[in-house]
């Protein structure tokens, strides 16, 4: 395939603004990862859902981006203030896939800006989902996004398919994943509705965004990975033509007894991958998140709600 032109960046800043959990206890030890000191009076909370900040400088610009908005907007909008995330500061926001718990604050988000804002996500962001779980049968649909009330709220829907680029070729957004691994199978109790009917999830919109820091590589930022993560690094290494993968930032979706038997191939497959800091998230589960600290632990940072990670052509090594 032709590799698509990334600009590179002098520097990318991801804040958790939304993760499965919160210590304010972790030090900050002076390398990429920044652990504020914490208010216990405007404290920011932790819920299960995801959603970054994402800063990232270049050839004199300076762009903010947010990478899904968590589960709740009471969560999202809590913690943008405890964190001094205003949403005027958001130029676009970014869907990694349509689950509720990375579009869960979208609307009133949209609902506190003083004006519109890009809605960037995968055409199939905005399909009918639920799960099918074995012994249980079908569940409750899930919540899904409406594309009529977003456009309401100020939302300028834009979707790709495929790779693109955006804020002068800086920012990638992967689209469409390539399924290449054989251990990596998505999410098994998944549903999705197409042209009437219920079927197994491909998670066709599941992406993830990949910027290139100069002299360092490439960050790759998952929302849940369902494509599989490693499938997600490789494909960001093939489309951008870039070996070196500096960060790997996200949710990596290895949690519960059905991806048990998906962690020591994906941890394998990660180390060799090379990473230089690798950061799991939200659905990546301890079992994996431990797996992963054991098998890289020079590579491996833990993550908090409110800790901003800083990758920079000038970082110093830890």
């Amino acid at each position: 395939m032709t590799t698509t032109s990334l600009r590179q960046t002098d520097s990318v800043s991801v804040t958790v603004l939304i993760d499965n959990s919160l210590d304010h206890f972790l030090p900050d030890t002076g390398g990429v990862a920044h652990r504020p000191i914490l208010s216990w009076t405007d404290n920011p909370v932790a819920e299960h859902g995801l959603s970054l900040c994402v800063t990232f400088e270049g050839g004199g610009e300076r762009h903010t981006v947010l990478l899904d908005t968590g589960l709740s907007a009471l969560t999202l909008l809590r913690n943008m203030g405890s964190l001094g995330v205003s949403p005027d500061d958001i130029e676009a926001i970014i869907l990694s896939h349509g689950h509720m718990d990375h579009t869960g604050g979208l609307l009133e988000l949209l609902a506190r800006r003083k004006a519109g804002c890009d809605l960037i996500s995968h055409p199939g962001a905005y399909c009918r989902r639920r799960l099918n779980i074995p012994g249980k049968g079908p569940q409750p649909e899930l919540p899904s996004l409406d594309a009529a009330a977003l456009r309401a709220a100020g939302a300028n829907i834009v979707t790709e398919a495929g790779p693109a680029t955006w804020f002068s070729d800086m920012l990638l957004t992967l689209g469409e994943v390539e399924r290449a691994t054989d251990f990596e199978k998505g999410f098994p109790m998944a549903e999705i509705e197409t042209d009437g009917a219920w079927g197994p999830d491909p998670f066709r919109d599941d992406q993830a965004i990949v910027l290139h820091v100069r002299d360092k590589g490439l960050v790759v930022i998952s929302g849940c990975a369902h494509a599989g993560i490693v499938n997600t690094v490789r494909y960001a290494r093939k489309v951008t033509g870039v070996e070196t993968v500096h960060a790997v930032v996200g949710g990596f979706h290895l949690t519960g007894p059905a991806f048990a038997g998906v962690v020591g191939p994906t941890a394998a497959a990660l180390r060799e991958l090379g990473p230089r800091y690798l950061i799991p998230m939200h659905c990546t589960g301890f079992t994996a998140t431990a797996a992963m600290a054991q098998a890289m632990p020079e590579r491996f940072l833990i993550s908090s709600v409110g800790t901003r990670f800083t990758f920079s052509t000038d970082e110093k090594a830890p």
